[in-house]
């Protein structure tokens, strides 16, 4: 009986070391994000060009696709129009 609360005391000693390094460790980076801070917001402007340049991108490449598509699906109806239809007759 001893022996598992000598077990379980070392268990929340480690439990409370590894609270106290994390809390430590925020501690620490806390002025380091806050110094920071002004460099991220001076990155803004240039990450919303890039997500503007990036759909506008992808706006692109699907009105390629759709293009391409409306005269495959025509040829399709073209070619698959008399077909269904002998069909449907048998």
């Amino acid at each position: 009986m001893f022996a598992l609360m000598v077990l379980f005391g070392i268990m929340m000693f480690v439990v409370m070391a590894v609270a106290l390094v994390t809390v430590a460790v925020k501690l620490v980076l806390l002025p380091l994000r806050l110094v920071l801070l002004p460099l991220k917001l001076l990155a803004l402007p240039f990450i919303a060009i890039a997500l503007l340049v990036k759909f506008a991108f992808l706006f692109a490449l699907g009105s390629i696709v759709v293009a391409l598509l409306i005269p495959l699906a025509i040829v399709a109806l073209v070619i698959g129009a008399p077909i269904a239809i002998i069909a449907a007759l048998t």
